[in-house]
């Protein structure tokens, strides 16, 4: 597709990434790919070091067969494509993205004029006392020891938290030779229970969960649903968990902690993009909005995968693929409307299924509520639930940005990304409001943390990637 108009970048080469630039180059589009990591393939199908000898199998279970396909799609468009690993997008603006390359530690300017941000998503945590411990890891970050390091986190391992992926990590452990202590989950059974039905509009997947479950139990994996996670014991480090069960406290000996709440969206680019932002009460976050077909309220400017919205790995590679050639048919290139329209028929049918998982792992909407005031909520700025809740008495603050100005909430290098959720939950409980309505903490470059000297010296030349 010969335009002059065109010059397309990709921001993230996970599912949703790679598909998207395959189909680009599918129409005779050279896209620029940018990626944070060293390999492509995203969190869910990590790729490890080319060193690495484990098989797909061990990696990825039963996943292996798709993980293997995206890694295989980007393997085969090499050629047709500009593709920078080991590249962080920091800031976004006139046309230009700030990019920080990881291992020179150097910093340039990507220009575009068609950007589809396809960032993914990361954990969604709530604090308990003793999280700052060693030995606390998110589940996420357990997934990323094992797929990417070929290590566990412990010898001795309690998952704890609700979502998907509390099971599927305890799977992964458990058949990694790992000790599987417990696996709490804040969800209860007869959330799971109800959730059935909904669920079932996607046999395959819902027939994968219910396998680790049953593999799970069948290899003698404690399971405990409708919990509360009371602490984490340890001086040093980790060596045990104090949960309740509604009736009475257990304590659980341990060396390490997996803990989260599913996932949320990746949205700091897109808001430094200047994309309208909406609520979405499925997911309770702030969303950047979009179409069917991922373009956003931006021109030119396009959403696909987990940091649009959490739906999966699937999910993202047809999102990947839509939002792709939306970009062709706004730059008025022939596109297969057939092939779009069943990928957002894909999308709509998969929603259905996500309302499943929501109710089957609820988010626990009493967490701030027992939230003790000396809890720790923001490790960087050692900001408690008790300071916050001062501020809010004292100031009246009722919103998360002024929060953050008269506490620090969300000012260190995690950007927000481990406090926000949970700052957020602190501020609706204390001023009586609803969540949604305490607002956001609002992007600032830069979204993840680079050297001063390199942001200091940062300035759009205009030269290509």
């Amino acid at each position: 597709m010969s335009n002059p108009t065109l010059q397309a970048v990709i921001v993230g080469a996970g599912p949703a990434g790679i598909r998207a630039a395959q189909t680009l180059a599918a129409h005779g589009v050279r896209p620029v790919l940018l990626d944070e990591a060293a390999r492509g393939g995203g969190q869910i199908y990590r790729r490890p070091p080319a060193h690495f000898q484990r098989p797909a199998s061990a990696l990825y279970g039963t996943e292996a067969a798709r993980a293997t396909a995206v890694h295989a799609a980007l393997d085969g468009i090499a050629d047709q494509i500009d593709y920078h690993p080991d590249s962080l997008v920091w800031n976004a603006q006139g046309g230009f993205l700030d990019v920080l390359h990881c291992t020179t530690q150097t910093t340039r300017s990507v220009p575009y004029r068609q950007l589809i941000v396809a960032s993914g998503a990361a954990d969604r945590v709530l604090p308990v006392p003793g999280w700052t411990l060693p030995g606390v890891y998110s589940l996420g970050g357990a997934q990323v020891a094992l797929k990417f390091q070929g290590c566990t986190i412990g010898s001795r391992v309690v998952l704890m938290g609700t979502g998907p992926l509390l099971y599927l990590v305890a799977y992964q452990y458990a058949r990694a030779g790992t000790t599987v202590a417990a696996v709490l989950d804040t969800a209860r059974l007869a959330d799971q229970v109800a959730a059935v039905p909904a669920m079932l509009t996607q046999p395959a997947v819902f027939a994968k969960g219910v396998y680790y479950v049953g593999w799970l139990r069948a290899h003698g994996v404690p399971i405990h649903t409708g919990v509360r996670p009371v602490r984490v014991l340890g001086d040093e480090r980790v060596d045990g968990v104090v949960w309740s069960d509604g009736t009475r406290e257990h304590t659980l000996a341990c060396d390490a902690v997996g803990l989260g709440y599913a996932l949320r969206s990746e949205t700091q680019l897109a808001d430094l993009l200047g994309c309208r932002f909406a609520w979405a009460p499925l997911q309770r976050a702030h969303l950047p909005e979009r179409d069917g077909a991922g373009r956003t309220s931006v021109a030119g400017v396009y959403l696909a995968g987990d940091g649009a919205g959490i739906m999966g790995a699937d999910a993202a590679e047809w999102a990947g693929e839509r939002a792709a050639l939306a970009l062709l048919a706004d730059q008025g290139g022939s596109v297969d409307t057939a092939r779009a329209q069943e990928l957002e028929d894909k999308l709509t049918r998969l929603a259905r299924f996500r309302e499943g998982l929501e109710r089957a792992f609820p988010f626990p909407t009493d967490w701030a509520a027992q939230a003790p005031d000396e809890l720790v909520v923001c490790r960087c700025e050692n900001v408690t639930a008790g300071q916050l809740r001062a501020t809010v008495r004292e100031t009246g603050a009722d919103e998360m940005n002024r929060l953050k100005a008269l506490t620090r909430v969300g000012m260190g290098r995690c950007q927000g990304r481990s406090c926000g959720v949970a700052a957020a939950e602190i501020l609706a409980h204390a001023t009586g409001k609803p969540v949604e309505l305490v607002g956001r903490l609002r992007g600032q470059a830069p979204i993840k943390p680079i050297p001063i000297h390199l942001q200091a010296a940062s300035q759009h030349t205009g030269a290509a990637a």
